[in-house]
């Protein structure tokens, strides 16, 4: 069930693409098959230290560029490793910063998790952000209870509204799983009036002839 805008996109760039069914079991024995075949080496996407260290560089370069710091730190969260990663490098180069979590109401176990304090599985996760119907990775769950301040959540209805703000106001192509920051700054907006909030916007596959809604 990947998006074709994105399948399209990892042939484009001369990818292999192996489909298999839409369940955790079902990528975990595909991929065991797959490199025991071609003798290739699995990358995480997000519950791996280097994977999240790498995705952690991109709070080094918000440090690096605003000045004074940000008061809120927003990213979305699916996986986690972006968020973690975040975190982990803003309480060294942003003591002040809040990093909060950003995901949709419909795929929330990352919320769920967090004010838990348990790891939660992700429960028939449904909304229009595809990129964050993943589940919580465990390793980044650690790091996001040590070190994220908060996760907040947006409905779709407010996804789709900050996806065509960002389209239309500042003329950039995000994918609504890029919007959900946003759309969770909308959503609250006596938490984060007059503050200095830097949202980070990630992902970009969206096929303008197809949308999701």
């Amino acid at each position: 069930n990947a998006p074709a805008t994105k399948v399209a996109a990892v042939r484009a760039y001369g990818g292999d693409i192996t489909f298999c069914e839409s369940t955790q079991a079902a990528r975990e024995s595909t991929l065991e098959a797959l490199c025991a075949r071609t003798g290739a080496s699995f990358i995480p996407p997000y519950d791996h230290p280097d994977v999240i260290a790498g995705q952690g560089t991109t709070a080094l370069e918000i440090a690096g560029q605003l000045d004074p710091a940000p008061d809120y730190l927003l990213t979305p969260v699916g996986g986690g490793g972006l968020l973690a990663g975040c975190a982990v490098a803003s309480k060294a180069l942003l003591p002040d910063t809040q990093v909060i979590g950003a995901e949709p109401a419909g795929a929330d176990d990352a919320l769920r998790s967090f004010n838990s304090g348990q790891w939660q599985p992700q429960l028939a996760p449904a909304t229009v952000a595809d990129g964050l119907r993943t589940a919580l990775g465990q390793l980044n769950f650690a790091l996001i209870r040590a070190h994220v301040d908060d996760i907040l959540s947006a409905d779709d209805a407010a996804i789709v509204y900050a996806t065509r703000l960002v389209w239309t106001r500042m003329k950039l192509v995000i994918e609504p799983s890029a919007a959900v920051g946003l759309a969770v700054v909308l959503s609250h907006p006596r938490r984060f009036a007059g503050k200095r909030v830097a949202i980070v916007f990630s992902g970009g596959n969206v096929d303008l002839d197809k949308l999701p809604w």
